[in-house]
């Protein structure tokens, strides 16, 4: 199994809350990550509106930066999370959800990603933009 097999297989399948929302990797390499969350009426916040839930979006940011970080340091190391934050700049209507991460800092015990979220094939238009840090964690060598 590659790397992104496994990366793969973790975000879609290992992960019980992704699983629940249907989140899908759609692109990975080291320093970057692109997710998305298809819409679902059991995502929406504001039934009046059918606004995804920030608590969604937030997910997907949380997900998508750790992810970026993840996959420039190895498949072996563990990440986990430090700080997050998440600008809500537009609601999410009925749409799906797709999650763009970078890379900002990889060091040796830490490394930071932006992400911003879109609406599907509307990447000019941005719904939320999230900052993230998160702590590494080398694999130990034998």
């Amino acid at each position: 199994m590659t790397d992104y097999d496994a990366f793969k297989d973790l975000i879609e399948n290992q992960i019980p809350y992704n699983k629940y929302v249907g989140m899908k990797l759609l692109a990975l390499e080291p320093g970057m990550c692109k997710l998305c969350i298809p819409y679902s009426d059991n995502l929406v916040g504001d039934a009046r509106r059918k606004a995804i839930h920030g608590g969604v979006i937030s997910t997907l940011v949380d997900t998508c930066g750790g992810f970026t970080v993840w996959a420039a340091s190895g498949i072996a190391d563990r990440i986990s999370t430090i700080d997050l934050r998440v600008d809500y700049l537009k609601p999410a209507i009925g749409c799906d959800l797709v999650a763009e991460g970078h890379i900002k800092l990889h060091g040796n015990r830490v490394g930071n990603a932006h992400v911003q979220v879109y609406a599907k094939g509307e990447p000019q238009s941005v719904l939320a933009e999230g900052r993230a840090v998160y702590n590494i964690r080398k694999a130990r060598k034998h």
